[in-house]
């Protein structure tokens, strides 16, 4: 009897480890979570030119193409409205957008994306597509950080080419 009980005993306890060893911990990856929904809404406001800030904290830091010289978020909206006058549509695609929350080693919380912005030059309709990474740190369900990462030279090659034009006309008629 003594025998049996000390494998049923020896039994529970595997069982209990392997029980425990499965639990799942806090969650650390994901692809649905309230702070993914806040990006979405953010590239949504975008895309429709509303300017919320409202997700952002108030001393919430952007990075375009930069580890430098940050943006408040009313800096970051005059940067998008100063570009907007360069096109006549632009904005992020519903297809081929992912997203992904994680939470680092050290506690803090980020939403990736990646995203195929699409856009028209007012000057001349030329039509650019772009793939974008975005990340976005979280506090408190407020973003406090966000870093964008793009390749905009064909643009900045045609604007060039727009103005070079321009110019060229402009010494014509003033012969």
């Amino acid at each position: 009897m003594r025998a049996l009980s000390m494998k049923t005993f020896s039994l529970c306890a595997v069982l209990a480890l392997i029980f425990n060893a499965c639990q799942q911990g806090p969650v650390r990856y994901t692809q649905n979570s309230p702070e993914i929904d806040i990006v979405k809404k953010v590239i949504s406001n975008y895309d429709t030119k509303n300017y919320d800030t409202s997700m952002f904290a108030d001393t919430s830091k952007t990075y375009y193409n930069t580890k430098d010289n940050p943006l408040s978020s009313s800096e970051a909206i005059a940067y998008h409205k100063e570009a907007d006058s360069e096109y006549t549509s632009r904005g992020f695609g519903d297809n081929h957008q992912e997203y992904e929350m994680v939470v680092t080693d050290e506690g803090e919380t980020w939403v990736n994306c990646w995203l195929t912005w699409k856009g028209s030059l007012a000057a001349n309709g030329k039509e650019f597509e772009v793939p974008v990474h975005l990340t976005f740190q979280f506090v408190d369900g407020k973003i406090v950080r966000e870093h964008g990462y793009w390749d905009p030279t064909e643009i900045i090659l045609e604007l060039q080419k727009i103005e070079a034009e321009a110019k060229m006309m402009d010494e014509e008629q003033t012969e």
